[in-house]
């Protein structure tokens, strides 16, 4: 059986391409399982997941613990969200103390970049990001290239453009890092404020004019202002951010070709991306939701096949 080149997935900067195809296509046999009657497969019965959260979550949590009880996993959740665990230690602490439970698998969201990495270094058990902080969100970049794959049959050669607060974001790093992998194209989009000095430096192009982006483009995956990680004020209006690098329905009519519109959630309706878009036929957000399932339950199947 073809495996993994990592034991853990801290994130996309770490995967070749060829382990991005094995997930794909274990996604595509997981898929077809949870669209049967029974969505239920045994493959996992002797594994114990955790799923460590420190900050709130809701739709990624669901998400990997209806992947992990699709795959008939035993699944512990942690929500620390309320705790004070901020130091390294307590956090080790912590994981330890869940490990002492005979725990296989730790799926983590932390605020703190690279702490998937400093936990993997400490722990005996296999670690999966689930984000951390303003870093990396692996299984999400996954899922939306696994998105993309579906609607236009691959993602090599495809012009896909990020819009929004790129500076903030961790799905926009690990996009740019599955998406260079795959050969596809990638500009960036949003107010100069938002977007990261380093940016270019990865083969990504900056694009300010949302029109120009918009009509170069076959994919716009559209980016939530991050209020919570801002401590000062990036733009003078959520108003004047709307009017420049907001999408409506007569701004999608007006392009010469259709695209396909794309958003990792939760969306602000009506900054961003306005309701009648969001809902189009062009829009394939909740069909990123189902493929998050299939990708999860493929990554926990492809990790937890080398637990000794």
């Amino acid at each position: 059986m073809a495996t993994l080149s990592v034991k853990h997935l801290l994130g996309i900067k770490y995967l070749d391409e060829k382990d991005i195809q094995l997930i794909f296509e274990t996604a595509d046999h997981f898929k077809e399982v949870i669209n049967r009657s029974i969505k239920k497969v045994p493959s996992l019965r002797d594994i114990t997941i955790a799923n460590i959260f420190f900050e709130s979550s809701t739709r990624t949590k669901l998400s990997f613990e209806l992947a992990e009880k699709r795959l008939s996993a035993d699944v512990i959740n942690f929500s620390a969200s309320q705790s004070s665990v901020k130091k390294g230690e307590t956090l080790i602490d912590t994981v330890n103390n869940i490990l002492s439970m005979k725990v296989d698998m730790v799926v983590m969201r932390h605020p703190n970049p690279g702490a998937g990495i400093f936990l993997s270094k400490h722990v005996k058990a296999s670690i999966i990001n689930a984000g951390d902080g303003a870093h990396e969100h692996p299984t999400q970049a996954l899922l939306d290239s696994y998105s993309i794959r579906e609607k236009l049959g691959d993602v090599s050669g495809k012009k896909v453009v990020i819009i929004g607060d790129v500076l903030h974001s961790r799905v926009a790093l690990s996009n740019i890092f599955a998406l260079k992998l795959q050969g596809a194209q990638v500009k960036v989009c949003g107010p100069k404020t938002l977007i990261p000095k380093y940016i270019e430096s990865l083969g990504v192009e900056i694009e300010p004019n949302l029109r120009k982006a918009l009509n170069w483009c076959d994919v716009a995956n559209m980016l939530r202002i991050q209020n919570e990680r801002m401590e000062i004020s990036y733009f003078p209006t959520t108003r004047e951010y709307t009017q420049q690098y907001g999408i409506n329905k007569t701004i999608l009519e007006s392009l010469d070709k259709e695209i396909v519109i794309m958003h990792p959630g939760p969306i602000n309706r009506g900054v961003e991306i306005t309701s009648d878009v969001a809902d189009s036929s062009q829009s394939i957000i909740l069909h990123q939701v189902e493929n998050g399932v299939a990708i999860r339950m493929a990554v926990i199947y492809l990790l937890a096949s080398q637990i000794k």
